[in-house]
């Protein structure tokens, strides 16, 4: 005789368990370093290297051509890195950037953050200078000589400036953003550890542009946090990004 119940339905069987909270947390971290920049420059630049294009002029300097190939190139491929890892999640990437404000008002407060983010970096520059004289240890910023050399020159940089500075990182902030408020201990940790890490992609300016450019990658990363949109921090961002390729362009000094 067959005994009762020995068999199971659809509905007994237990459901599978899903991914541990491990799993996820350690997706999290293999995204945030795949989209960090890290990765992708250095295949461009392996790849821009092997066909000739030379990362150094015969000066020795930063070659314009190199870094604005290299940027511009990091720029799609990360973007389109993030898209692709939004929808693998099910999530959409134009709304995480675009946020549910009006387009316009997101605009309108970029705009008028700009001389808000000039001041604090005048302040927060003049303090340290004042304070920390030891951090300004890079005299001449390396970067500031792309800018200098003509019109076409610095239009290039500014190229450069606003693409890769206020568009690419920007994405790139609230993308990781939200990376660290799913999985790896919330919003303020993603603040602290990207704000930390901005500034340390900057230390080849000098220490005292490191502190500073890590003050307003916290900035902005606020502002997308309350707002939930890019918009306004790309703005600001790129406009002062444009400001200060204009005021090395006109012979300007940091």
């Amino acid at each position: 005789m067959t005994p009762a119940h020995s068999h199971m339905t659809a509905d007994s069987i237990p459901p599978a368990p899903g991914p541990s909270r491990g799993h996820h947390s350690a997706v999290a971290v293999a995204e945030l370093l795949l989209c960090s920049s890290l990765p992708t420059q250095l295949l461009i630049a392996g790849v821009l290297g092997a066909v000739g294009l030379p990362a150094r002029a015969p000066d020795g300097q930063l070659a314009l051509p190199f870094v604005l190939v290299l940027s511009l190139a990091d720029s799609v491929l990360l973007i389109g890195l993030m898209v692709a890892i939004a929808r693998v999640h099910g999530d959409s990437a134009w709304a995480l950037w675009r946020g549910p404000g009006s387009l316009g008002r997101e605009l309108t407060l970029g705009v008028a953050l700009v001389p808000l983010v000039v001041l604090m970096v005048g302040v927060l520059l003049g303090s340290l200078q004042a304070l920390a004289p030891w951090l300004h240890n890079v005299p001449t910023n390396p970067l500031e000589s792309l800018a200098t050399g003509g019109p076409i020159q610095a239009a290039m940089f500014g190229v450069i400036a606003i693409v890769a500075g206020g568009v690419r990182e920007e994405l790139q902030r609230a993308f990781l953003l939200q990376r660290f408020e799913r999985h790896l201990g919330g919003a303020a940790v993603g603040v602290v550890v990207l704000s930390a890490a901005f500034g340390l992609g900057h230390v080849m300016q000098g220490w005292d542009a490191a502190v500073a450019t890590g003050a307003l990658g916290a900035f902005w990363a606020v502002v997308y946090l309350k707002r939930r949109s890019a918009v306004a921090p790309m703005v600001s961002h790129a406009a002062f990004n444009s400001i200060e390729v204009f005021r090395v362009a006109m012979g300007g000094s940091s």
